[in-house]
């Protein structure tokens, strides 16, 4: 059987690979700004993340919403303070973000899988 997130984290790690290694200063630029700015400063990283995660759903972005959900679950993050997280997301985007909802939900559980 398929694990979600072996396969997120491989087609991932490969594509970032593969787009950096053109060295393309504005790309790497923003990578590095995106690294640095998840970093521990005024906000914990957790916080950083949790609202990273809120930003993800509210623009519907999956792949953002399930590198943001990792991380959270990395950080230490609960299940119930993502959930609740994700419903202040679901209030600001509206019900267009439900699906996305039902798809963070899922890969939440892969996390706790994983584990298991």
């Amino acid at each position: 059987m398929s694990n979600p997130v072996e396969e997120f984290n491989a087609y991932r790690s490969k594509m970032n690979g593969k787009l950096l290694v053109d060295n393309n200063k504005i790309i790497k630029r923003i990578f590095n700004l995106d690294t640095n700015a998840y970093s521990e400063g005024a906000l914990d990283v957790k916080t950083k993340e949790l609202l990273g995660l809120v930003a993800s759903a509210v623009l519907r972005c999956d792949d953002c919403i399930k590198y943001h959900l990792q991380s959270n679950y990395n950080c230490g993050a609960t299940k119930e303070e993502v959930m609740e997280s994700l419903s202040i997301a679901t209030l600001v985007g509206g019900t267009i973000v439900i699906p996305h909802l039902r798809r963070a939900y899922e890969f939440w559980e892969q996390l706790e899988l994983q584990e298991g």
